[in-house]
């Protein structure tokens, strides 16, 4: 439990996931607010949209057409990051050079999909029941699952796992090479860049393992062989159900924390609370744990200012592709990243001093956790929409 002084005074925190700092200045939250503010977000979509690329029925951007499909819907994206074929490239021999030091560069390939979560284009997962969010975690797991290595550990207490295509032109669960990572992400919301507000994700998979996770699981091996094999997330659960001050939500399997080391205004970190490397360690309770923590953390954030709460939200697991001290090491955990500060209309930005410097935030992790475990309950779009059916 931090000092009752930090609660006050600017400070820098650690965050040894990233092995890096973030400046904390709880003073600032008093300021009177002149800039920008965010439009607030329009609650009438349609259940179908007919322009929507994501709605079933509907043709896609490459002119295939989706089906009548009634849970998740997985295709290739239309336009991916990366692609599975494509020249080439080797980079040339200037040993010595300094255009060997500076100029540096490699190829990257892989599959990048898109996941529906449902087909009703007017929900979000604050919107789902636990019960459908399963049914995508089970969708993530069966992809995640269909792309491992041969040789990862992983492969030994699980099944190999395909889905069928969703259509005739998508052949989809056949990679044509063994890529190293995949990466789970949700970007919700105008504010967070996401062009369509049909439910869905994207799992792009690569033949490189990204930076964000390398530095984690780098922080994790640390960790694991400094502390005679214990598992950072493991035992930092553990200490924040014991101090429980920036627990948001937790059940047997899980906790959703503002982690102590946040950067963003409501940041929250859903850890498993027992060692558990990817999404194919879960037991099928365990995966209707998960399912239930998403849905509170995604409906309290809704609640909190009572709008269409804008985020990033990842998966860090396993790499498909690795070491037995990779995979070991691995710890399963979620990340979401919202910008909103003070209401609805108010976000934070990234600029200035956090760019050239160093992270810095206003609200502290334990003021935004407290404002967070006050937002539980019926959904406020819920009560809104039985309100206009009494009157």
């Amino acid at each position: 439990m931090p000092e009752p002084i930090l609660n006050d005074i600017s400070h820098r925190r650690y965050n040894p996931l990233r092995g890096s700092w973030i400046l904390v200045s709880p003073h600032r939250t008093k300021r009177p607010w002149q800039g920008q503010e965010e439009a607030a977000a329009a609650i009438t979509l349609p259940v179908h949209d007919p322009s929507c690329y994501l709605c079933p029925g509907n043709k896609r951007a490459a002119g295939h057409v989706n089906p009548q499909y009634e849970n998740t819907l997985v295709f290739v994206n239309d336009y991916s990051a990366v692609k599975e074929v494509q020249t080439d490239y080797k980079a040339p021999d200037r040993n010595g050079s300094l255009s060997s030091l500076f100029l540096q560069a490699e190829s990257v390939t892989g599959k990048c999909y898109v996941v529906t979560f449902a087909p009703s284009h007017n929900l979000t997962l604050a919107d789902l029941a636990p019960s459908e969010i399963a049914l995508v975690i089970e969708t993530w797991t069966k992809l995640y699952t269909a792309h491992l290595s041969p040789s990862s550990p992983l492969v030994k207490t699980v099944a190999p796992t395909t889905l069928p295509p969703s259509n005739s032109h998508d052949n989809h669960v056949h990679p044509n090479a063994q890529y190293r990572y995949m990466q789970i992400f949700e970007n919700k919301g105008a504010a967070m860049g996401c062009s369509n507000p049909h439910p869905h994700c994207q799992i792009w998979t690569t033949s490189s393992l990204p930076e964000e996770p390398a530095i984690e699981l780098e922080q994790f091996k640390n960790y694991h062989r400094e502390q005679g094999g214990c598992h950072m997330l493991e035992d930092y659960a553990k200490l924040e159900v014991d101090e429980e001050e920036r627990i948001v939500y937790a059940n047997a399997a899980f906790v959703a924390i503002c982690p102590w080391w946040a950067t963003w205004p409501f940041e929250i970190l859903i850890i498993a609370r027992r060692h558990r490397r990817a999404l194919t360690d879960f037991s099928l309770e365990e995966k209707e744990q998960l399912a239930s923590i998403i849905a509170e953390v995604t409906r309290r954030y809704d609640n909190l200012f009572e709008t269409q709460f804008p985020y990033s939200m990842g998966l860090h697991q396993a790499p498909l592709e690795g070491s037995d001290v990779e995979i070991e090491c691995s710890y399963f955990h979620i990340h979401f990243y919202p910008p909103l500060l003070r209401s609805a209309t108010v976000r934070k930005f990234l600029v200035g001093y956090e760019m050239m410097a160093e992270p810095q935030r206003d609200i502290t992790p334990e003021q935004a956790a407290e404002r967070l475990r006050g937002c539980g309950g019926v959904l406020y779009r819920k009560k809104m929409q039985e309100q206009e059916e009494q009157h």
